[in-house]
């Protein structure tokens, strides 16, 4: 593989040690921070005043914000230290720019939270290869169980720093969930209907990389493959950041919040679905770019030579990274549920979608043969 210049960590153990910063606020997973090897870089690179937060919700909630938010006035940091997968990338990211919010919950509810600056710089330094949340401008939060979005260029992380060997010592699970996240992203920006000529450079490369390197960084990790899948998942990042994502995405966030499947692990769950609808319906593609096209790029990547035999491919990437698309074994029942689900579905990503989807296109890909 290419050599890919990742800033290093002699450089993070520059910036935590400026002069001009006194006081550091890390936010972290409780476990994943000590059993990535966080811990350990930490203390070898922070020399001055810190206070930690360790995330405690699965997905990340309205009133652990809260929390996060009054700790950070309080402690009042000149850097705010993100360390973590997607969920603690993105408290701390809304954290930074929504901390004078009179109410909070009112102003993303109804989209109308004000971005004037940002508490303190912020740095982002990922142990999933996955969300790419590191390089985007929007972060999710739950209120009630149903998702929602904030967004705008002070999002983005002023710093971020991919350490492999933080990310190689996930579980297989969290790496499958994860990795199969990097993938899915770069599917999809490539057929929103945002895209364009700089998002589909960054989709294409990063589905060239984590096709190849996936399944190797699953079952026999080193520092080649993983440190692959995180340039990987970084440019899946530059790429919705640029194009957002699509249907799959959409629908994926009830999954977590309802049953607790993993995020990349519930875009898993309806991927292959929407392609297949895509695909089948491509005479009606309302886009502004030629549908067939970005397909052949995912067939090229894969080295597939047509729909059938790309439908195939990741579903044996699924099997093979052991993510489950059973829906009785994962104790999902949409037929049951399907009201309350589809109430927490994303619609502005689904308008992303390079097929127009109605109420019953929506139903039949979710739930076959309903």
């Amino acid at each position: 593989m290419e050599d890919i210049n990742f800033p290093s960590t002699n450089e993070l153990k520059i910036l935590l040690n400026e002069e001009k910063i006194k006081k550091i606020f890390i936010i972290c997973g409780k476990n994943s921070y000590k059993s990535s090897g966080a811990d350990a870089l930490m203390k070898e690179s922070i020399k001055k005043n810190s206070q930690f937060y360790f995330k405690k919700s699965y997905y990340p909630e309205i009133n652990e914000l809260k929390e996060i938010i009054k700790l950070i006035k309080r402690y009042s940091p000149d850097l705010i230290l993100a360390i973590g997968g997607g969920s603690v990338l993105d408290y701390a990211k809304i954290a930074n720019v929504l901390f004078d919010s009179r109410d909070l919950i009112e102003e993303i509810y109804s989209s109308t939270y004000k971005i004037k600056k940002k508490f303190a710089k912020l740095a982002a330094i990922p142990t999933t290869a996955g969300s790419g949340a590191e390089v985007t401008s929007n972060a999710v939060i739950y209120i009630n169980k149903v998702k929602y979005s904030v967004e705008g260029d002070n999002l983005r992380p002023d710093f971020f720093f991919l350490v492999p060997d933080l990310v190689i010592r996930a579980s297989r699970a969290v790496k499958a969930s994860a990795g199969f996240d990097a993938i899915a992203q770069a599917i999809e920006s490539l057929i929103s209907k945002k895209s364009n000529e700089k998002s589909v450079k960054f989709a294409e490369r990063s589905l060239q990389i984590s096709l190849k390197y996936f399944l190797d960084f699953l079952n026999k990790p080193n520092l080649e493959n993983t440190s692959a899948m995180n340039f990987a998942a970084n440019l899946a990042g530059e790429a919705i950041n640029i194009s957002k994502t699509t249907a799959p995405h959409a629908v994926s966030y009830p999954f977590t919040s309802m049953y607790n499947i993993s995020h990349g692990h519930a875009v898993s769950l309806t991927l292959n679905q929407f392609l297949e609808f895509n695909y089948k319906n491509i005479s009606k593609a309302n886009c502004n770019f030629d549908l067939s096209s970005r397909y052949k790029i995912m067939f090229k990547a894969s080295k597939t030579k047509n729909f059938l035999d790309f439908n195939k491919f990741l579903v044996d990437i699924k099997v093979n990274a052991n993510l489950e698309n059973n829906f009785q074994n994962l104790k999902i029942d949409l037929e049951r549920d399907y009201d309350k689900f589809i109430s927490g579905v994303n619609i502005l990503r689904l308008s992303n979608n390079p097929i127009k989807l109605n109420k019953e296109d929506l139903k039949n890909i979710i739930i076959p043969n309903s």
